[in-house]
């Protein structure tokens, strides 16, 4: 037997393909099923979402294949979403004009649990890096910070 069927687990609230499990729960909000969606390894679900009830109206409807596929992607593109929106959050930029020159201005965000750092870069047209210098993580990127910077020779910010 391989490893990998060691991890599949096919129950009626409990199914498992070693990389994702869902398990069937009683929902805390109301009287009816949720399911949660873990990636196997965390401890936090991915996905927690309402579950259909059975037939008899009290048990939760069993888990099957369609139904965990369907899960998998739906988690996974919460999982996705989110790290976009978190990469949003970190990384702005805008294109500015600058003695007819179009400069492109990005702030990167590193968040840290010991403090958050930022870098403000600037780049040509030719996305040739013309500055970067260390920004406070509050620094609020706009045209007109950018251009004030630009303007400014590239120093760095206060």
């Amino acid at each position: 037997m391989t490893e990998e069927a060691d991890d599949n687990i096919q129950q009626a609230r409990l199914w498992s393909d070693g990389q994702w499990t869902a398990r069937v729960i009683n929902n805390d909000d109301d009287d009816g099923w949720a399911v949660a969606m873990y990636v196997d390894g965390q401890s936090e679900p991915a996905l927690v979402g309402p579950w259909t009830m059975g037939r008899d109206k009290k048990n939760p409807k069993p888990l099957d294949t369609s139904a965990f596929n369907t899960l998998v992607k739906t988690a996974k593109e919460v999982i996705r979403r989110s790290e976009q929106q978190l990469h949003a959050q970190l990384n702005k930029n805008v294109s500015i004009t600058v003695q007819g020159e179009r400069l492109r201005i990005a702030m990167a965000i590193v968040p840290d649990e010991e403090g958050a750092t930022a870098t403000l870069t600037a780049t040509d047209a030719l996305d040739q890096e013309l500055a970067c210098v260390p920004v406070p993580p509050t620094f609020k990127l706009n045209v007109d910070t950018a251009t004030a910077w630009a303007a400014g020779s590239f120093e760095r910010p206060r």
